[in-house]
């Protein structure tokens, strides 16, 4: 009889990240993360696939190893601070990143260069020099040159300033980041082991994509630049190596670049968009950019959903989701509940590599051979080449972490909704008996821009193992269906309540053991939204547990990362042009008709949708005499249920277990101690 899955049964769960192969294809590099033992962060190492001997076979043991590059087929590097140098550089005012070099024929790793920046990439120009992109705080006071008594009061006055924030732009925090104003991702070009530091980038631009022609003569650079609000446009330049000169190639003010990579040594390729047709959710386009003469050309006009957006959170991290490779695009696509590997051809035209369920988190390929990191039948995290059409798993890191476990199966359930097809599942409690009867959880999704597919769901799996039926749908607003179907503009709470709702009576009809008036609701982010929409449209629910929610899209659209331009965007309105409009769509509006207990789950560093959306929710429900209960998690952000401390993800879920338990009348397994699933 198989085994429930417990609620810290995710602590023995790996995740996989930035697989990259060696350019003779002979090894995949990759990162393999973990909950430490003590539940209070993640553990990183290096490890290695050999496609010669079938084995993989950890290279760094220290637990803290997320980055790396490939110097040549048999050696990598990798930020480090083993000796513990740049952080007593950090205590003097200085930053700098130690690189090690390892071989991958063994032995043990070597010091190889510092740079005097923080590093988020680096990338190999030729064999001398790299491109990298650093950290720089434009409003702290710049040490360089200074020494004695004046380094010792710049020091004092660094210090001094670490207890105000002085903001002055848009945005000026992001969630993940914390406080950014001023604070600019710069490219440069620098030679290891000398003075050799080219800056490539403009003071005030944000970099975001950095990459270097084929010929290594010239390096392109694209992100925002501005000095007071980020537009969320896109500047694109190109640095001649030789001469040092930046030329404007796409000027600041039109478009937004998602992906950027040189076909040959003149043509780019670039998927942009300009939002003026559907918004700020709007789907990229493909095009070619000539650098010769800046003329930008359509390749391919599909109405496509770029990279993998199918949910889970059994996964920490990503990796490579675009790569061109001898004049052909390899990308990711989601496409319908899924998402999958596609080539584009010169002439712009696409063909799937995968076409299977579930989702191709990332992909890389080299001389021939092709690995993808997906998730599959249900199961976690793995690594597979994809060879003569058909994927070939390479890891079974995760075979142990759910073996003999209850997995449920989807079972799919789909539907027309105002002559729109509406895709949804349900997953059947463990040791299911169709004579009696079950609570439910009705789980929504966020984004609204993203989608669930058949993929594995630590807590919907939990609460399936628990004695729950567990039903969830993508709902219009979803990605994987094209513009039409994702614009929601100016119509939150209506198509996509109208949708939700038509899917949980199809659910309570196709599956009469479920008892209706036993059914709980839950959502994070746009699926807090719903959920808070839901408590002030109906009481058909027991209770609720509304996640990273938003409440009140004034609050939301001026005190958020993305609130000034996304949410106005999505709304269709501002708090000026049709404030009523705007209120309409905020649920704190109806929040005095609802009737259902109502838990808030928030965590207090989320910048995406603030505390302040979850409280004020919380606040008007006691007001109007709602059983309601908000647990505020302190140093996490909005991704606490997906990457948050295990501890705290652990905590999550028994709160809004013991709530649903407590309204549905139902006894679920919250501490497992004697039989920790991490232990």
């Amino acid at each position: 009889m198989a085994k429930p899955i417990q609620i810290d049964t995710f602590k023995t769960y790996q995740y996989l990240s930035e697989a990259t192969l060696s350019s003779d294809g002979k090894r995949c590099v990759y990162v393999q993360s973990r909950s430490n033992p003590e539940g209070t962060g993640y553990e990183h190492d290096l490890a290695c696939y050999n496609f010669d001997s079938g084995r993989c076979y950890f290279l760094t043991s220290s637990h803290s190893e997320r980055n790396f590059l490939f110097e040549d087929q048999d050696h990598i590097l990798f930020p480090a601070d083993r000796t513990g140098e740049d952080a007593k550089a950090a205590k003097k005012g200085k930053t700098q990143t130690t690189f090690y070099r390892l071989s991958l024929n063994g032995g043990e790793a070597q010091k190889a260069f510092t740079l005097p920046w923080k590093v988020s990439a680096l990338k190999k120009v030729d064999g001398e020099m790299l491109a990298a992109l650093v950290s720089k705080d434009l409003n702290e006071l710049p040490l360089e040159g200074l020494e004695g008594k004046a380094l010792d009061k710049a020091l004092a006055q660094r210090e001094e300033e670490k207890d105000y924030e002085v903001l002055d732009e848009l945005p000026y925090w992001f969630n993940g980041r914390g406080f950014i104003n001023k604070k600019r991702t710069w490219a440069v070009l620098v030679k290891p082991g000398t003075e050799s530091v080219q800056i490539l980038s403009p003071k005030f631009m944000d970099v975001r994509h950095l990459e270097i022609s084929p010929d290594q003569t010239k390096i392109a650079i694209a992100g925002p630049e501005f000095d007071s609000v980020n537009s969320q446009t896109s500047v694109l330049y190109v640095v001649d190596r030789n001469s040092g000169q930046r030329t404007t190639l796409v000027p600041s003010g039109k478009w937004n670049f998602g992906h950027l990579g040189w076909l040959n040594d003149h043509l780019l390729a670039v998927t942009a968009t300009d939002y003026q047709t559907w918004g700020s959710s709007e789907n990229a386009k493909l095009y070619t950019l000539d650098c010769n003469t800046g003329e930008m050309t359509l390749l391919n006009g599909e109405d496509l959903s770029w990279g993998s957006s199918v949910g889970s959170d059994a996964k920490l991290y990503g990796g490579r989701g675009w790569k061109i490779v001898n004049g052909e695009i390899w990308t990711l696509l989601t496409w319908d509940n899924h998402s999958e590997l596609t080539v584009f051809d010169a002439q712009g035209q696409r063909r799937a590599l995968t076409t299977a369920e579930g989702s191709v988190d990332f992909f890389d390929v080299q001389d021939g051979r092709i690995v993808i990191g997906a998730m599959r039948d249900m199961r976690l995290q793995e690594l597979y080449e994809l060879k003569d059409g058909a994927e070939i798993q390479l890891t079974h890191i995760n075979d142990a972490a759910l073996d003999g476990k209850y997995v449920a199966k989807p079972e799919k359930l789909s539907f027309i909704n105002d002559d729109v097809r509406i895709d949804g599942w349900v997953l059947k409690p463990i040791d299911f008996d169709e004579t009696k009867t079950y609570p439910a959880v009705l789980d929504i999704h966020g984004g609204p821009k993203a989608a669930y597919g058949e993929t594995f769901m630590h807590e919907m799996q939990y609460w399936a193992s628990q004695g729950y039926f567990v039903f969830f749908c993508n709902p219009r607003g979803s990605d994987g269906r094209g513009n039409a179907f994702m614009d929601l503009r100016g119509k939150y709470g209506t198509i996509d309540y109208s949708d939700i709702m038509t899917f949980t009576d199809l659910v309570l009809e196709t599956y009469p053991m479920i008892d209706a008036k036993r059914v709980a609701v839950t959502g994070g982010s746009y699926g807090g939204f719903m959920t808070n929409w839901i408590i002030g449209h109906t009481d058909r629910f027991a209770c609720a547990a509304s996640q990273r929610s938003i409440s009140n899209w004034f609050s939301k659209s001026l005190t958020t990362d993305i609130g000034y331009y996304h949410n106005m965007s999505q709304m269709a309105s501002t708090p000026w042009d049709n404030p009523e409009k705007m209120w309409s769509f905020s649920p704190l509006k109806y929040a005095d008709q609802a009737k259902t207990p109502t838990l808030f789950i928030h965590s207090d560093q989320d910048y995406r949708c603030w505390m302040a959306e979850g409280l004020q929710m919380f606040q008007a429900l006691k007001l109007h005499n709602v059983d309601s209960r908000i647990c505020l998690f302190h140093g996490e952000n909005h991704e606490l249920s997906r990457s948050g401390k295990p501890i705290h993800r652990i905590r999550r879920l028994k709160e809004m277990t013991q709530w649903f338990d407590q309204y549905t009348d139902h006894l679920s397994e919250l501490d497992p101690e004697e039989e920790s699933e991490a232990e």
